[in-house]
């Protein structure tokens, strides 16, 4: 790509310039794999305050859950050449999303983060979501 160009990140999460897709040469080209990094780290903040009788429940279910994330869409990357297994970790990773989203649920119910924290995460982990879905049905075409 020659410098000066404008590059943008498409609803796909794939970086584009003028209209064409880019290639996708390592995970960190895939913009759902570097939200839900950012994400899991956005987790870990208010979870280092949960009281300590959480540590083996609440924490470690909503760490291990939010983690599972971009480690499922990495480890499917890796994979990418057989499609099929590809797709199955991308719906692995949305299935750990929803998962954080019930844990945010709970930490949220239980008092320990607050509506707004909730909101914020939640709003994210939906747009994960939709930049997975929107992946799983376009890669075939890539």
């Amino acid at each position: 790509m020659t410098e000066g160009r404008r590059q943008r990140t498409d609803d796909k999460g794939l970086k584009t310039e003028v209209g064409m897709q880019m290639s996708i040469k390592s995970i960190s080209d895939l913009k759902v794999y570097r939200v839900a990094f950012e994400l899991a780290m956005k987790v870990f903040e208010p979870t280092k305050k949960f009281p300590k009788e959480e540590t083996y429940s609440l924490t470690d279910q909503i760490r291990r859950s939010s983690r599972s994330v971009p480690i499922n869409i990495r480890e499917g990357f890796a994979k990418r050449r057989y499609e099929n297994v590809f797709i199955k970790h991308l719906t692995d990773a949305m299935g750990s999303s929803e998962e954080t989203r019930g844990w945010l649920d709970f930490s949220l119910g239980c008092g320990y983060i607050n509506q707004d924290e909730h909101d914020n995460l939640d709003i994210k982990y939906d747009e994960v979501n939709a930049m997975l879905y929107s992946l799983m049905n376009s890669w075939k075409s890539m």
